[in-house]
C-alpha cells in the first residue's frame, strides 16, 4: 500500500491527539519497511524517526494557524495523495478532505467532547470541532476510536454505522518507566516543588474537572493533611475561573501551577507524586491514567468514560461530580501506604496490557481493510 498520515494537528506543545500523533508514526516507522509512507508534518517532530527510511518520505506544510492548515487540508492536500498515488489516507484528529479524494479515508476521531461537554471549548472551535468531525464521519472508510467508551459515543452522537468504528487502544511511551526517588525529587526540586504532592496533568480547561478537585484538597488540608497540588499543563478556556477558585479557598500556597512540561521532565514528577488525580469529566482514553501507572503512582480517576475503561481495578475510581468521593478517593490514596502499594503493582501490570507497537500493528490492519474496499468516488 502507499499510504499518507496527516499529522500537521500536532501543535508545537503535544498533549493529547499531538501525543498520539506523534507515537503513532514512531511505531508504524519501526514496524513496517514495506509499505510506502507520506508523512505530513508542521514543524520536526517526526524527522528523526523516519529520517533515512526507504519507505517514508517526510512532506513540511508550512501552515501556521487552524485557518490555513484547515486551507490546506482541503484544497491542496488531495492534490497531493493523487500525484504521490496514495491508497489510504490516515488523519489522526478528526477531520479528512472533504472532496477531490479518490484514495481510501481513515480518520481517528478521539472523542466528542465538542458535543456532549459543548461549553468546555470556545464558541469558533466549538463550532469548527463539531462541522468538521460530522462531516469527516460521514465520508471515512473507516475510523479509529481510542476506546470502546469512544466507540461508541461516537456511533451514538454522529450517527454512523458501528461496523465502520474500530477501537485502537494508546498507550504510554517508551520514556514513561520508574524514575529513582532522589533523581525525581531533584527533578522536582528544579520545578519549585520540594514535599509531598499530588500530581495532576492535563490541559487547564474545565473538562479537566480541576475546580473540584482544588475544593477536595482544601478539604484534605482542613484536615490536616500536608501534600500540595501540583498542576502540569497548558493555559486554555476558561483558565481564570480556576485561578479564582485558588484564590477564594486560600489554596495559593497549595496548588503550583507548572504550565507544559517537557517530556524528559514529566515521567520524574510522575515518580515523585504521592498520588496521581484526573478526575475529568470525559476522556476518549486518558493518556495520563496509563503514563501514571507506568510510573509506578497510584491513580485517582473517574468512574465514567474512558477512564475506567482504561484504568481497570488498578486506580481508585470516584464520581467526577462529587467533590466528596473525590475528597475521600484521594484521602484514602494518601493515608493508606498498603493501598498505594497495591495500585502501585496493579498500574504497572495495566499498563503493560497497552503498547505503541500493537496499537500500530491495529491501525495497519484498518488500513488495509479500508483499502480492499472498492475505488471511492472524486
Amino acid at each position: 500500500m502507499r499510504i499518507a498520515i496527516d499529522a500537521t494537528s500536532v501543535p508545537p506543545k503535544p498533549a493529547g491527539a499531538g501525543v498520539y500523533a506523534i507515537e503513532l508514526v514512531r511505531a508504524m516507522a519501526d514496524r513496517d519497511r514495506h509499505d510506502g509512507y507520506a508523512l505530513f508534518v508542521r514543524g520536526n517532530w517526526l524527522d528523526d524517526d523516519v529520517a533515512g527510511k526507504r519507505n517514508w518520505r517526510i512532506e513540511h506544510v508550512g501552515a501556521s494557524s487552524r485557518p490555513s492548515r484547515l486551507a490546506w487540508e482541503q484544497t491542496r492536500l488531495p492534490r497531493h495523495l493523487s500525484v504521490m498515488g496514495i491508497d489510504v489516507l490516515h488523519s489522526t484528529h478528526h477531520t479528512l478532505p472533504l472532496a477531490g479524494v479518490r484514495c481510501r479515508r481513515v480518520v481517528t476521531i478521539h472523542d466528542v467532547t465538542f458535543f456532549r461537554i459543548p461549553e468546555r471549548y470556545p464558541p469558533a472551535r466549538r463550532l469548527y470541532m463539531q462541522t468538521l468531525t460530522r462531516l469527516s464521519a460521514r465520508v471515512a472508510d473507516a475510523i479509529i476510536a481510542p476506546s470502546d467508551a469512544a466507540r461508541d459515543d461516537i456511533v451514538r452522537t454522529l450517527g454512523v454505522s458501528p461496523t465502520n468504528v474500530v477501537t485502537v487502544y494508546e498507550a504510554a511511551a517508551a520514556r514513561f518507566v520508574p524514575v529513582p526517588t532522589e533523581t525525581a525529587k531533584a527533578v522536582a526540586r528544579t520545578h519549585g516543588i520540594d514535599g509531598p504532592f499530588v500530581l495532576s496533568v492535563g490541559s487547564l480547561e474545565p473538562g479537566k474537572n480541576r475546580v473540584r478537585l482544588i475544593r477536595a484538597m482544601a478539604m484534605l488540608r482542613d484536615a490536616g493533611l500536608q501534600q500540595q497540588l501540583v498542576i502540569v499543563g497548558q493555559r486554555a478556556w476558561k483558565f481564570d475561573e480556576e485561578l479564582a477558585i485558588v484564590e477564594e479557598l486560600g489554596m495559593r500556597d497549595r496548588v503550583r501551577y507548572l504550565g507544559y512540561v517537557s517530556d524528559g521532565d514529566l515521567p520524574a514528577l510522575y515518580s515523585a507524586a504521592d498520588a496521581f488525580a484526573f478526575p475529568s469529566l470525559h476522556e476518549g482514553f486518558g493518556l495520563p491514567v496509563i503514563e501514571a501507572m507506568a510510573c509506578g503512582v497510584p491513580v485517582l480517576t473517574s468512574n465514567i468514560s474512558a477512564t475506567a475503561e482504561v484504568a481497570g481495578d488498578a486506580a481508585v475510581l470516584v464520581d467526577p461530580l462529587s467533590v466528596d468521593a473525590i475528597r475521600e478517593g484521594l484521602r484514602r490514596l494518601l493515608e493508606d501506604a498498603d493501598l498505594r502499594a497495591d495500585l502501585s503493582t496493579r498500574g504497572f501490570v495495566r499498563a503493560a496490557e497497552f503498547s505503541w507497537r500493537r496499537a500500530a500493528d491495529e491501525t495497519h490492519s484498518v488500513y488495509a481493510r479500508a483499502a480492499a474496499r472498492q475505488p471511492a468516488s472524486p
